[in-house]
């Protein structure tokens, strides 16, 4: 990879914010959770009140009477869901806490009287109003699937706090109801309707109370959500999409993860000049981004620091994903991020590649009995392929994936056969005694993304169930075989994540540190391939290139790590239309970068 680190431009600037910035929304929101949980339960606790925290408990809205265990119940409800907006300073949840406050300060004094709960709204409310420019930060990206999301967690949460509300009192509980008498009871009063247990006093109407409290909030909640403006994700558009070739054309080879940019499901900030672009996904409040910027690499700080000021706009975490040392060390020097060591990208000199010799033993018997069995490969560039047989690869690729579950955002392209990617390569595998498949005698399909002008990037890898194990390595070899024909020298393949740790752990010598996080990863590897991935690659025996995670602070790791998964299809909270719902015909997205496909007995 040529080029080295830019110099720092004149413009460049930190645009971190400071631990003073972050100072008060974070109490704020602590402070709001408090209340928020001491609200829950003194509307849900009776005993709560005549405690030692009866002192504190009285100046909050349920001490006292069934409306104000109700509305104590509502309003800690309420705090609790925007304690989390608070804390990353979302302007609508400020919004929110400002109307909430007040209101909650009338209910108290309008049915205890209280003075003094009226004060402690209010103070809360106060550093709200004096630091309202720190909650400025921009809506995130949603859709109606959050009102169902809400439905679900909120209905649950619900019927929890309503078996708690429903059994809190068992001295003035007429008979012994079972638990499905108050599970029945809690899903009446959630809905307003009384249920099969019964109370001495008006504890009966305190329940129903809170219960129906609940079931309002539930549903107006997720009302709101389901009718307020939908804030969709950033698309790739047309022109940014121009733009981006046009910089891949000239600075693409740098970069083996650069063509990945080109995913039309990611959004672009491009540098004040227009010479580099670094493009994104937003995952759960992360703005992940991937690979190195795009372009002119004297530009790069320029994009960077629109990339930040985005983050700092909408309050998401900063993140990159698969960043070359270079990009590593420009994204750290401009922004103050720490950087970590992820895995290590395979990268085949074509010039440097043989069967021959006692390393490529097992792949060359592999590749020679698979030959032998009847099949034949062929390596085109997309350009080459008629509309008829691209159709036919994109079903294949999207029937073969063997899940629902599309995996892939940093090194995966997302698409196959697509008119503006004449450039990519395909690879196919064909029997040609088995053309009675719904795909004829079509047997393996890989795709290849370009890397400049004289390399290509592993970006899918599927193949037929029924074909023979080793379809993958039987492709690969043909594709390098192939390179020199078609102008290819270099070839990228898979990305080996901790690759460094399990090489150097299972060698004489490694420590016991060492060999108990070999150990973690390899337990790992049975649901995210980490070893079986590091040890295919190194079947060809490439070379190896470190790839870096960019990150804000060590306590985003958790939650950058949950966005990349997400990101990456190996975790799913959105609910799929069904399989046959979906339309046919269209370009499978996102693919795999992985060898997911890859049969087992040919690891």
């Amino acid at each position: 990879m040529s080029g080295g680190v830019p110099p720092r431009s004149q413009g460049a600037r930190r645009v971190l914010r400071g631990p003073r910035a972050e100072a008060v929304p974070v109490l704020v929101a602590r402070a709001a959770a408090l209340v928020s949980l001491l609200d829950i339960a003194a509307g849900v606790f009776p005993r709560f009140r005549h405690s030692r925290m009866h002192s504190l408990a009285e100046v909050l809205p349920g001490a006292l009477g069934p409306f104000a265990a109700a509305l104590s119940l509502s309003s800690g409800v309420l705090l609790l869901l925007l304690a989390h907006g608070l804390r990353r300073r979302k302007r609508r949840a400020w919004r929110a806490a400002v109307l909430l406050l007040p209101a909650g300060a009338v209910a108290q004094f309008t049915y205890r009287h209280s003075v003094i709960g009226v004060v402690i709204s209010l103070a809360l409310l106060a550093p709200l109003l004096i630091h309202r420019d720190q909650f400025a930060a921009l809506p995130d990206p949603r859709s109606r699937w959050r009102a169902l999301a809400n439905f679900v967690l909120m209905g649950a949460g619900s019927l929890v706090l309503g078996l708690i509300i429903v059994s809190v009192h068992p001295k003035r509980m007429v008979g012994d109801p079972s638990l499905a008498d108050r599970i029945t009871h809690v899903l009446y009063g959630l809905f307003g309707f009384e249920g099969p247990v019964d109370y001495q006093g008006n504890t009966s109407w305190t329940v129903a109370c809170s219960l129906g409290a609940l079931g309002l909030l539930t549903a107006v909640t997720t009302i709101y959500l389901a009718f307020r403006p939908e804030h969709p994700a950033a698309r790739l558009t047309a022109q940014d999409e121009t733009q981006l070739r046009a910089l891949l054309a000239k600075h693409g080879g740098r970069d083996s993860l650069g063509h990945f940019a080109l995913r039309r499901d990611k959004a672009v900030v491009f540098s004040p000049s227009g010479k580099a672009a670094v493009t994104y996904r937003v995952v759960s409040g992360v703005m992940l981004a991937s690979g190195d910027p795009i372009g002119d690499v004297e530009a790069w700080p320029g994009a960077i620091e629109r990339f930040m000021d985005e983050a700092k706009a909408h309050s998401w975490t900063p993140a990159v994903m698969g960043c070359s040392e270079t990009g590593g060390e420009v994204w750290t020097r401009e922004t103050g991020l720490d950087a970590l060591e992820l895995g290590d990208e395979a990268v085949v000199d074509v010039a440097d590649f043989s069967l021959a010799g006692r390393a490529m033993r097992n792949v060359r018997q592999m590749v020679k009995r698979i030959e032998r069995a009847g099949y034949e490969t062929r390596v085109r560039r997309v350009r080459d392929l008629g509309e008829a047989e691209l159709e036919r690869i994109r079903q294949a690729a999207d029937d073969w994936r063997g899940t629902d579950t599309e995996r892939g955002f940093s090194m995966a392209l997302g698409r196959v056969g697509d008119p503006a990617d004449g450039d990519c390569l395909i690879a196919t595998a064909h029997k040609a005694d088995e053309q009675d498949g719904p795909y004829g005698d079509l047997k393996a399909v890989l795709h290849f993304v370009p890397w400049g002008t004289d390399g290509v990037s592993l970006d899918l890898m599927r193949r037929d169930r029924s074909a023979d194990p080793g379809m993958n390595e039987l492709l690969i070899v043909a594709s390098l075989q192939a390179a020199p024909k078609l102008g290819v020298s270099r070839v990228s393949l898979n990305f080996a994540m901790f690759r460094a740790a399990l090489a150097r752990g299972e060698k004489i010598g490694a420590g016991p540190v060492l060999r108990a996080w070999r150990g973690l990863l390899v337990f790992l590897s049975r649901w995210f391939q980490i070893e079986s991935l590091y040890k295919f690659n190194a079947k060809f025996q490439p070379r190896w290139e470190p790839r870096f995670v960019v990150y804000r602070a060590s306590s985003d790791l958790p939650r950058i790590g949950f966005a990349a998964m997400q990101a990456e299809g190996f975790v799913d909270i959105a609910v799929p239309l069904p399989r046959f719902l979906r339309r046919r015909g269209r370009a499978a997205a996102p693919c795999a970068h992985t060898v997911a496909e890859h049969d087992a007995r040919a690891a």
